[in-house]
């Protein structure tokens, strides 16, 4: 079993930035790929960001933050990071910490452990 923690969180300006934490546990970090993904009211959950345990940890992005989000890991650390910038109030969601060893792609049924969100406010 992993477990999931999230946080950073809050109430932000539009243009303003944000980093998002997710501590791991329960299982050895350097094993997982992790995602971010995010659930806005009324609308499904979608994939924000992730980086790949393989393929030398590369990175991949939502074509609606590329450019303004970057993710990142300290395995040392068993966290993952979501730096976020330029916020825009689209961005307001629920944001999740996802992770699988080899997901087959950054859907949200690919994930097989989730942390309970961190909700993130961009206001206008």
């Amino acid at each position: 079993q992993v477990q999931l923690v999230e946080s950073g969180g809050g109430l932000v300006q539009a243009g303003g930035s944000l980093r998002l934490s997710c501590a791991a546990s329960g299982r050895t970090f350097g094993t997982l790929s992790m995602g971010w993904f995010r659930q806005a009211p009324g609308k499904d959950r979608e994939f924000v960001a992730g980086i790949l345990i393989w393929s030398g940890g590369n990175t991949h992005y939502a074509e609606s933050v590329k450019g303004r989000f970057t993710v990142s890991r300290d395995n040392a650390k068993n966290t993952v990071y979501l730096q976020m910038t330029s916020l825009k109030p689209d961005d307001t969601a629920v944001y999740y910490c996802a992770a699988n060893s080899r997901p087959s792609t950054w859907s949200p049924d690919a994930m097989n452990y989730w942390g309970k969100g961190t909700l993130v406010t961009v206001s206008s």
